[in-house]
């Protein structure tokens, strides 16, 4: 009977320890410099994590993307860009190149990190988590196209996406920054 009790609790244990979802704050990446960047360092911020790309129509996001930046960041809020060029190439340059291409042509001041891929074999990590709803617990998201937005709430957890085509600024984006 001792046994199956030793056995029991090992099993409950090992299943709670495998219900524990991730959290944004597991993750790490690399900016576009090179340097080391613990996402656990954006706890108690709402953060939007956005796959971007350089040579696409969407590319004039960076604009309202910055512009919300400045607006909210003094309150707890931060942009983090993911360059990836996993849509018809839109994403050709080097760390290099697409820094210079932010800070030119859009004046991007929010941190951006070093290219990576966001769906297929590939798949970064964190995307692993921010699109699969059995990593993320609340939903499945696919990373569409290019300037796809997750919405992390101030505990590092999944709380909505905004698809490409919705602009930084739309309304529901605006309204769950404010807290309203």
């Amino acid at each position: 009977m001792k046994k199956i009790m030793m056995a029991l609790a090992l099993v409950l244990m090992v299943t709670g320890l495998s219900a524990q979802s991730k959290i944004l704050y597991d993750f790490k990446a690399t900016t576009l410099d090179g340097q080391k960047f613990d996402l656990s360092s954006l706890k108690g911020k709402k953060v939007m994590v956005v796959n971007t790309a350089s040579k696409c129509g969407l590319t004039p996001q960076y604009a309202s993307l910055e512009k919300l930046y400045e607006q909210y960041k003094d309150q707890n809020f931060v942009i983090i860009g993911f360059p990836a060029n996993n849509f018809a190439s839109q994403e050709p340059g080097t760390n290099a190149e697409i820094k210079t291409f932010c800070t030119q042509n859009y004046g991007v001041t929010f941190p951006m990190m070093s290219k990576i891929s966001v769906k297929g074999e590939d798949m970064d990590p964190l995307y692993k988590w921010l699109t699969n709803k059995s990593e993320n617990k609340v939903v499945d998201a696919p990373v569409q196209w290019n300037f796809q937005k997750f919405l992390i709430n101030e505990k590092g957890e999944l709380a909505d996406v905004a698809f490409p085509k919705e602009l930084p600024d739309e309304e529901k984006i605006i309204k769950w920054i404010e807290g309203k």
